[in-house]
Formats: C-alpha cells, structure tokens, sequence
C-alpha cells in the first residue's frame, strides 16, 4: 500500500508513544515520562515547536520526525534541526525514512529556510548510509555539558 506523511495529531498518542519509546531505546536514552509528556503536549500544540510528522503506511504509524526551526548567527533566515528521525524497525527500507526527511526539507523551504541538519551516532550504521545520499556529512563534533 501507499506511504502518507502526514503532521501529527492529538489522536496519534497511542501509536506515537510505541514508537517513541522504540527510538529513545535505540539511543539508549532514559526520560522521564514528564519529558515525554510534555514534548508530546509541545508537538501537538498548534504554532508551538517542535513539529512533528508521521508516516503512515495501511492506516498504522511505522515512523515519525520531529523538528524545529530556530535562528542563526550565520544565517538571515532561520534554520531547521532535524531533531528526532524514526521508523519502526521491521519497516526500514521502505523509503519511510527518506520520506520523513524529505518532508521535513519541504517544511523547511515553506518556512522560508533551505538549510536542514541533523545529528545521529557514529554507530547508527544503517541510518548513515541513508543519509549519505540525502545530505553533506560535515566535520562538526559535538560537545555536550
């Protein structure tokens, strides 16, 4: 059947919070459920960052992607963080994660920027090789406090 990217919606929590967990688990991250709870409240407040979108395949959510835009000091325009990139496993492949992507650069040329990024690990192998044809790998490390 056919794949939908579409935003997300209030009624999408139950299929959502499966896959959220399956993504915080894949980065071996831990929250609290008062993050998850209020990032879910932030996604699904109209006007409020960050975005979120699904994709959709036979009526079932098999992915999403969450972003923000914010300023630059390098930049007129805003720019776009891809922060949060995920599919479920057993779908992988089926072009959701271009997809995903893909919509998010558009979200991002509507809201008048053309410069997406995003981070990911150095061990998130298969994740990388789709990046590889999508994006410029850049040179940045990133340090956390």
């Amino acid at each position: 059947m056919s794949l939908t990217i579409r935003p997300i919606e209030p009624a999408d929590r139950a299929e959502w919070e499966p896959l959220w967990r399956g993504y915080l688990r894949f980065y071996r991250a831990r929250l609290e459920p008062e993050v998850t709870e209020s990032t879910w409240k932030r996604l699904t407040t109209p006007g409020e960052g960050p975005y979120g979108l699904v994709a959709v395949k036979d009526g079932q959510l098999i992915g999403f992607t969450h972003y923000h835009f914010h300023r630059s000091t390098w930049l007129i325009e805003d720019t776009c963080y891809l922060q949060d990139l995920y599919v479920s496993p057993d779908i992988r492949g089926s072009g959701a994660g271009r997809a995903l992507i893909m919509a998010v650069v558009e979200a991002a040329k509507r809201h008048g920027t053309e410069r997406v990024y995003w981070l990911t690990q150095e061990y998130n192998a298969d994740a990388r090789a789709l990046y590889d044809t999508l994006a410029k790998r850049t040179s940045f490390i990133v340090y956390r406090r």
